[in-house]
C-alpha cells in the first residue's frame, strides 16, 4: 500500500537504540528506508498499490476488494514457476540488490 511503512521496529525505537534519542525519529525513518517507495527503489517491493481514497472504517469493503485484485495478479504471475523456479527468481531478485 502506498501510505504503509514496513518496519520490525518503530523509528522512536531505532533512534533510541542508535543514538540514544527517540527525539530524532524523523531522521531515523529516513536512514531506515521504510516506506513503500524505499522499498521499491531497493527491489524489495515489486509493486506499490496506489491508495486513491484514505484507508477508513468506511472503505475497508472497497479496499480488500481492491486488495484482493493485487493478490490474485500477483499470485497469477508466478503459478506457473514451479517451486524451483520461484526460488531461484526470488533468491536472484534478492542477491542481486
Amino acid at each position: 500500500m502506498e501510505n504503509a511503512i514496513y518496519s520490525i521496529l518503530s523509528p522512536e525505537g531505532f533512534a533510541s537504540i542508535l543514538w540514544k534519542d527517540s527525539k530524532r525519529a524523523s531522521e531515523a525513518a529516513e536512514v531506515m528506508k521504510i516506506t513503500a517507495k524505499d522499498l521499491l527503489e531497493l527491489g524489495i517491493v515489486e509493486k506499490i498499490i496506489p491508495e486513491e481514497i484514505p484507508a477508513c472504517e468506511e472503505n475497508k469493503r472497497f479496499l480488500c476488494r481492491m486488495l484482493r485484485r493485487e493478490m490474485v495478479a500477483f499470485l497469477k504471475k508466478y503459478e506457473a514457476m514451479s517451486m524451483e523456479e520461484l526460488t531461484e527468481h526470488r533468491y536472484n531478485r534478492f542477491r542481486n540488490m
